[in-house]
């Protein structure tokens, strides 16, 4: 058997305002550890935007998008990797306008520490607290503020004192977070690899040595956690299930539980592309072979026996909103955990984190970056950890069924009740799960329109059906909670389409909007009966 020894990796994620000198300084930390290559010195030279830099322009290592170095912003994550004798690194370069926050919490979900750059000039800052703050909620404990250019100030120890006692006030909100403070200029690299002569007043570690020294709390120190890839049969004699170390660590011989079955197994074989291991730890990427024929698929989780995952199809969770669309009660999407993608409608949306004033409000929605609390309920039980407990099984996103786009970033929090219900469903439940109120649309004088707007409505998932027969009972599917698209005359039906506009699209379109907006209540009423 093998044993694989590497140099610890050190996940880094930076954070701030807008010009805090973010890329500067992962810039200045490549290019003082000797993790530049020639080439890569040669292109910033002659791609230089920053006339100001006493040297190279740094922040051009990371800042590599054309609309960055135009206008000398970071927009979307950049990953820089670098090694010292103690240390792997790789640091995610985030942005700090508000815009592209939910930029920023991709970079943060990975890290184990947030280096949090504050300008000396301006202090802490409202996007510097919520930067923080998202990092606290993403798991992060180990904070680097870093107080950047003050070389503009003199290097004066007053200007450092009063930003550490602002970020030290913040830190009040932020319970089990520990911090330290640097003094530095990242342009002139002070504090940043190697001490500076000009802060005679600072006698802590220059910033990368508190990097190579910083104790994170690794995923190597939780329970075994992996989450099934993919199921390997090259052959009849070997049945092998691949993934990659989410936490722990694993033996041969150690007794495993596959979740969500809840069936139990030893590890026979940690096998790798480099021969059998005797040991496997977070993040390796290995194949486990058990000691007996399983069910197992791609999805499951393979945990170790005495620490059992919790399972549940209602959970409590905190969500970073990172859609344009606002999420609501009643939506549905795809919630990807692990690798197992499933089914799952947000219930209910509960509060909104004030950020600035560290305090949650109530609310009905989250808007685009928005970061709240909700219910969510999922088609097949989830096994999972806490989110405080465990990163890995803790956190999942959530996915348009539609774009397919990832509209969040979950941390769950805990697991609803279960509770079978066996009364039967009520008009408010059935619209509840549906999304939407039933409601009768009469498109007798406009039955051309009612393909499409079927085939609209089915898309964005409304329940609808087409009734062309005059003997089906409307109220009967009305009771089951469908939008009835009826090509025959129905009185007193609440939408007519001799109020819709004449252009077909603009009609169909016009039906769904309103429909979109929620204008649809219990008996098939508009609110305040606005018509369309």
């Amino acid at each position: 058997m093998h044993r694989i020894v590497e140099k610890p990796l050190l996940r880094i994620s930076t954070a701030g305002s807008v010009d805090d000198g973010k890329s500067t300084l992962i810039g200045r930390l490549l290019y003082d550890s000797k993790s530049v290559w020639e080439d890569q010195l040669e292109e910033v030279g002659r791609n230089r935007v920053n006339r100001a830099a006493r040297g190279p322009d740094l922040s051009l290592l990371t800042d590599g998008l054309r609309a960055e170095r135009e206008q000398g912003i970071t927009i979307d994550v950049a990953y820089r990797y670098f090694s010292t004798p103690r240390r792997k690194f790789i640091v995610a370069d985030t942005p700090g306008h508000e815009q592209y926050t939910r930029n920023m919490a991709t970079g943060a979900s990975t890290a184990d520490v947030a280096v949090l750059l504050v300008d000396a000039r301006k202090g802490v800052l409202p996007q510097t607290v919520r930067h923080a703050t998202i990092a606290w909620l993403l798991g992060i404990r180990k904070l680097a503020f870093v107080v950047n250019k003050l070389d503009l100030e003199g290097f004066r120890q007053d200007v450092f004192e009063s930003v550490r006692s602002e970020a030290r006030a913040l830190l009040g909100s932020l319970p089990g977070a520990e911090a330290a403070f640097f003094p530095i200029s990242a342009l002139d690299g002070d504090n940043v690899v190697t001490k500076s002569a000009r802060t005679p007043w600072y006698d802590g570690p220059n910033l990368l040595e508190w990097l190579e020294n910083v104790e994170a709390h690794p995923a190597a120190a939780a329970p075994f956690r992996m989450s099934v890839q993919l199921v390997i049969r090259p052959h009849l004699d070997f049945r092998g299930y691949a993934g990659q170390v989410a936490s722990g660590c694993i033996l041969p011989g150690d007794a495993v539980r596959i979740e969500p079955v809840g069936t139990e197994a030893r590890v026979k074989r940690i096998v790798s592309f480099d021969g059998d291991l005797d040991a496997a730890v977070a993040p390796m990427s290995v194949t486990l072979e058990l000691d007996r024929e399983v069910d197992v698929s791609r999805g499951d989780w393979i945990a170790a026996a005495g620490h059992s995952l919790s399972k549940a199809q209602r959970i409590r969770a905190t969500l970073v909103w990172m859609s344009e669309q606002p999420a609501r009660a009643g939506a549905s999407y795809l919630l990807q955990h692990g690798t197992r993608v499933t089914p799952a409608r947000l219930s209910q949306v509960t509060e909104r984190l004030d950020v600035v004033q560290q305090s949650n409000v109530a609310a009905a929605e989250l808007q685009l970056n928005d970061i709240g609390n909700a219910e969510l309920e999922t088609a097949e039980p989830l096994a999972f950890d806490r989110y405080s407990d465990n990163r890995a099984t803790g956190g999942f996103i959530l996915i348009d069924r539609l774009s397919n786009l990832t509209v969040a970033a979950g941390l769950i929090v805990s697991a609803l009740g279960d509770e079978v219900h066996a009364h039967a469903l009520s008009a408010v439940e059935r619209a509840e799960l549906f999304g939407h109120d039933a409601c009768l649309l009469d498109l007798s004088v406009r039955p051309e329109l009612a393909p499409a707007l079927e085939r609209q409505l089915l898309l964005r998932h409304f329940h609808a059906v087409v009734v062309e027969d005059p003997g089906v009972d409307e109220q009967f599917l009305l009771q089951a909670g469908l939008l009835v698209l009826s090509t025959t005359h129905r009185p007193g039906a609440p939408v007519d389409a001799r109020d819709l506009p004449a252009d077909a699209a603009r009609a169909v379109t016009a039906i769904v909007e309103r429909l979109r907006q929620g204008r649809v209540f219990g008996a098939g009423n508009f609110v305040q009966g606005d018509g369309i």
